[in-house]
């Protein structure tokens, strides 16, 4: 029997909430409708896609490569469907596109290729900033439209933004590592690790000011502005990371395994959004963008 729509959404469901019952609260079902969908798909694939263990489920390198060609799958269909709905660009035009580092590939890739294939005939420019810079070219007009990390905006009167994404913090370690078993993590466990500390969209500053307001101190081992280097210094034993849910992936570039974890506190969440001028006048080329982007949103399973 051919695998559905539906249990790939759920496969994916399960692989980016890190359980069955966080992925059933996300999509509004029962538990058990998720568990039959995934024994049916990996049974139709002849694989396993998750480890079953006590404390849940943990995707499997078979599941990190599916992974990969479901979302894809699931990216196709929606596209095919949009391309029926709402207003194309009109041939020609330019699009100027602003993104921050901790986006730009893990939100901007994906929406730029829908953009691209819905609107090919549009002059697209991207540049990559930090967000202060970004919203100075917004208000400037240099910049159509932004996509970022809208948690920290700065001037909310000047820019208008909507919400693409939220993402909570968790937190990343490797595999055998003595939380990774653990009942319960707390901010105090996290204090006492060596941490790999991300520097880019404010993540050091965000992740300083939340520990010392919890009470702990972090121990930073090492800075880094690459996620893919956290990455592996994290699976690799250098250090633990406390990050937005976003950029986590199971494996690091060497193949590692690497776990993820949430604590014990009330952490924040990072948005990510779209931002453009207020009262702006907005070229058809940055409407369309701002239309597909919201269709991505749409259809992503709830």
């Amino acid at each position: 029997m051919a695998f559905t729509l539906r249990q790939l959404q759920y496969f994916v469901a399960v692989a980016e909430q890190g359980s069955v019952t966080r992925a059933a609260h996300k999509l509004s079902i029962s538990q058990s409708s998720i568990t039959e969908a995934l024994k049916e798909l990996e049974s139709d694939l002849g694989v396993a896609l998750f480890e079953r263990h006590p404390r849940g489920l943990s995707i499997t390198h078979n599941g990190h490569q599916f992974l990969r060609h479901a979302t894809r799958i699931l990216a196709t269909v929606s596209d095919a469907r949009n391309s029926f709905t709402g207003e194309r660009a009109v041939a020609g035009g330019k699009l100027n596109i602003g993104v921050t580092s901790l986006v730009a590939g893990y939100v901007l890739s994906d929406l730029l290729a829908r953009y691209r294939r819905a609107c090919p005939e549009v002059d697209v420019t991207a540049i990559e900033d930090n967000g202060g810079y970004l919203e100075h070219l917004l208000i400037g007009g240099e910049l159509d439209v932004a996509v970022m990390v809208i948690s920290n905006l700065r001037d909310r009167m000047a820019l208008q933004a909507e919400i693409l994404e939220t993402s909570p913090y968790r937190l990343w370690l490797p595999i055998g590592h003595p939380l990774v078993s653990a009942d319960i993590v707390t901010v105090a466990d996290v204090a006492r690790e060596p941490l790999i500390m991300l520097t880019v969209d404010e993540i050091e500053e965000n992740t300083g000011k939340l520990l010392t307001a919890l009470g702990a101190r972090p121990q930073v081992a090492f800075r880094t502005r690459s996620v893919e280097a956290v990455r592996s210094l994290v699976a690799t034993g250098a250090g633990i990371a406390l990050l937005p849910d976003l950029v986590y992936r199971p494996w690091s570039l060497e193949g590692d395994r690497i776990e993820s974890r949430d604590v014990s506190a009330s952490l924040p969440v990072v948005q990510v959004g779209m931002v453009w001028r207020k009262g702006s006048s907005l070229p058809q080329s940055a409407r369309d963008f701002i239309g597909i982007a919201e269709a991505m949103r749409s259809a992503r399973p709830r």
